[in-house]
């Protein structure tokens, strides 16, 4: 809770997990100074007071026997008078209940908080693993927190959105390392290629014709399809022997010229 200790009079640097929790519970943290056990007796008496009449003197065959031993008590210490507010503690307690506010409905998720940056494929790194974030609501290199816990990975906005949310997506821890876990539903809005217009030389040197890639829903990628085409896989490569290269250097005019002179002598 306390990142680390400071001297008197000095403000407290709480951890930012810690401030948030009471944040979401709607409490205060009041700090007690380092190594004042005295400071908080209230709160101390309570262990001594039940190790003194319940746990004292007795032995116990099992869990529930000491539970019903102390639920057995329990009515008697509420109806004894406490000496520092001097009224009943059953009847204070019923009133210190009904102040207190309603327990959120959602709970708060303890977790490490990361800030991670999205890739091009609208992917964000997270212990050697990969996470999809939706594509229309990102962008190239957007900085979002990853939010991890022992069985989820949320990633959030830094800023909520137009809805007030900052959620962008949750999804199941990768066990390991080198996992792509990702919603193909996030990908909606990527460009696929499948509208950009290629083109291809005239071989008798006239206009370049204009042609569309065809769609490829046979679940092969444009590398498989071009090579599964028969003109892309039966061009013929000529092979020439050493001997053609060895004539052609011998013909060349820059072979046989003589060393050039030195002309700085």
């Amino acid at each position: 809770m306390v990142r680390r200790h400071v001297a008197p009079g000095l403000a407290v640097p709480l951890h930012p997990e810690a401030v948030a929790f009471a944040g979401h519970y709607d409490f205060d943290i009041d700090v007690l100074a380092a190594y004042r056990p005295t400071g908080k007796g209230r709160v101390e008496r309570q262990v001594t007071i039940v190790r003194d009449h319940v746990l004292a003197g007795r032995a116990f065959a099992s869990l529930a026997e000491l539970d019903a031993t102390f639920l057995a008590w329990v009515p008697q210490r509420r109806a004894v008078r406490h000496r520092t507010h001097g009224e009943i503690i059953g009847v204070r307690a019923v009133r210190d209940h009904a102040a207190l506010r309603p327990v959120p409905a959602r709970a708060y998720v303890v977790a490490d908080r990361h800030l991670r940056h999205v890739g091009k494929d609208c992917l964000v790194a997270y212990a050697g693993n990969l996470y999809s974030v939706p594509a229309r609501r990102v962008r190239h290199r957007q900085l979002v927190e990853v939010r991890a816990t022992a069985a989820t990975i949320t990633i959030h906005a830094t800023a909520p959105g137009l809805d007030g949310t900052s959620l962008l997506a949750t999804h199941q821890r990768a066990v390991g390392r080198g996992a792509r876990v990702v919603d193909e539903a996030h990908w909606d809005g990527l460009p696929d290629g499948h509208t950009r217009a290629v083109t291809t030389g005239d071989p008798d040197g006239g206009q370049p014709t204009t042609r569309r890639p065809a769609r490829h829903d046979s679940g092969q990628g444009p590398l498989q399809a071009l090579l599964n085409r028969a003109a892309a896989a039966q061009i013929a490569v000529e092979a020439r022997p050493l001997s053609v290269y060895e004539q052609i250097a011998a013909a060349s005019p820059f072979t046989n010229r003589p060393h050039l002179k030195d002309v700085s002598k």
